[in-house]
């Protein structure tokens, strides 16, 4: 029975505490057969005072990548909104939330410790939508846009499923909810935070829709003289499937997904537990770095949560910035810097 309910209990996401001026509403608010199913993930909405563009930060795409759900937990928790309007998804496949990566041995949950002691868990989800909620995977998945020949388990990967189908499965169904959220709304800039194994070549980069391209490139150069090492890339053309590449031809949104380095999710780690997650330290990575074999810097031998966290967050704000020097602005106070985050720690923030 005990096993029961803790297996049950993972289809519950865990309460944020919005900051005030944000609102919550529901992807089924813009594509109506979504509600009731598991995939109607919460959007929150604030706007300030002086008119401006709207920006979609989107967190959990892929619930494995735990760096871009936290960014976008802190944006709901702590953001104040002055200018414009910003639409955050923190839980954007909330299926893939419910469970984890079968044969991954994933912790379920990762507890971020806060100043006064306490532990805040957060949950640590699958790459892909639980197979509960959508089943049986085909042999072959093509794509929605250009009919691309994958692996079937990428039917439950949203990040392959955009621009979505409205009458397709339903992962399918979701990325069409927010290729409509985008247009209906008139979103100016899609932020898709998400995090990579450190022997993946395009890590610690944007990439960015042709489109999105200037707007990016300011933003590397903004960053890099802050400090922050970070690459760009351009969406390509030939891989079907990917927010950067479908949102941006889909809609008239700049898109632009932002990757930092996760050991925890990499194929050369070693024990998979809360504390590889939280400090990104292993064992079989720092010898792998040794070995010249990494696209990350390593050499102090970790990667820790509130590094990659605050990456993404100084991402999110040179993006801001740069919107703005293209005559669109979405002002955004209360973001921590990277600083603060590696100072304080993550859960003075949380």
């Amino acid at each position: 029975m005990l096993v029961g309910l803790e297996f049950s209990s993972q289809r519950d996401l865990p309460p944020l505490r919005p900051a005030p001026g944000f609102a919550q509403r529901r992807l089924s608010d813009y594509f109506e057969p979504l509600k009731g199913t598991p995939a109607d993930a919460p959007v929150f909405v604030a706007e300030g005072g002086r008119a401006g563009a709207s920006v979609l930060v989107m967190g959990g795409v892929h619930p494995n990548e735990p760096a871009g759900h936290l960014a976008a937990v802190l944006l709901v928790e702590r953001a104040a909104v002055r200018a414009g309007r910003l639409f955050v998804l923190p839980y954007a496949n909330p299926m893939g939330f419910s469970h984890t990566q079968p044969q991954e041995a994933s912790p379920p949950y990762v507890r971020v410790r806060r100043p006064d002691g306490s532990l805040r868990a957060f949950k640590y989800g699958s790459r892909l939508t639980n197979p509960i909620h959508q089943w049986p995977d085909p042999t072959v998945y093509l794509t929605p846009v250009g009919g691309q020949a994958i692996a079937g388990s990428e039917s439950r990967n949203l990040n392959r499923c955009f621009p979505g189908r409205p009458d397709g499965n339903l992962t399918e169904r979701l990325a069409y909810a927010i290729t409509e959220l985008i247009r209906e709304e008139g979103i100016d800039l899609v932020i898709d935070l998400h995090e990579a194994s450190p022997e993946y070549p395009v890590i610690n980069a944007m990439v960015a829709h042709p489109r999105a391209m200037e707007l990016a490139s300011v933003a590397v150069m903004a960053m890099q003289m802050r400090g922050i090492k970070i690459g760009l890339e351009v969406s390509p053309a030939n891989l079907r499937g990917l927010s950067h590449r479908e949102l941006g031809d889909a809609t008239r949104a700049l898109v632009v997904l932002m990757e930092t380095g996760n050991p925890s999710q990499g194929r050369l780690r070693g024990r998979t537990d809360e504390a590889l997650v939280l400090t990104g330290a292993d064992k079989a990575y720092r010898r792998a770095h040794a070995l010249g074999r990494l696209f990350v810097p390593y050499d102090e031998g970790r990667l820790p949560l509130e590094l990659r966290v605050g990456r993404h967050l100084e991402g999110i704000r040179a993006l801001l910035e740069s919107l703005r020097l293209l005559g669109k602005e979405v002002s955004v106070e209360g973001i921590p810097s990277l600083g603060e985050i590696l100072e304080r720690g993550l859960g003075s923030f949380l």
